[in-house]
């Protein structure tokens, strides 16, 4: 990956999209094992039902992983100065979203130079999951 450079990044730019595969029962089971998130909403459908969903769905922050996900495959994780988001939407079983941003602002932050980028993630739909932003810091 060949990192960004200040100088060269506009406000507009686009990160590259990072398309992703449908969600499913053995996506949420995974990022259960990994995160430690194993709240019963997102792996036991009887469970979830109860609770009046219609089945499972993802975790926030698997959706916050995968906008992360965006951000580090554009610039490396040791320049990420901030990650803020804004859950807006819940992601369910066989939803296939796409994480997208752009740079809105370049701007000096404690000395280092550095660009603010919106993030974003909707299902297959065009229904926003997810929105948030990013500071990160440019050589």
């Amino acid at each position: 990956m060949t990192a960004p450079t200040y100088d060269a990044v506009n406000i507009g730019d686009e990160l590259p999209a990072l398309q992703l595969p449908p969600v499913t029962r053995t996506t949420l089971a995974l990022f259960a094992g990994a995160s430690g998130d194993h709240n019963p909403i997102h792996i036991d459908t009887d469970f979830a039902r109860k609770s009046g969903m219609p089945d499972v769905f993802a975790q926030g922050m698997l959706g916050m992983a995968w906008l992360g996900r965006l951000i580090t495959q554009w610039a490396p994780q040791s320049q990420l100065r901030r990650f803020d988001v804004r859950f807006q939407g819940i992601t369910h079983l066989g939803h296939a979203v796409r994480c997208s941003g752009r740079v809105v602002e370049k701007l000096e932050h404690d000395g280092e130079r550095c660009v603010r980028v919106e993030v974003l993630s909707a299902n297959q739909y065009g229904q926003t999951r997810i929105a948030g932003e990013a500071l990160v810091a440019l050589r």
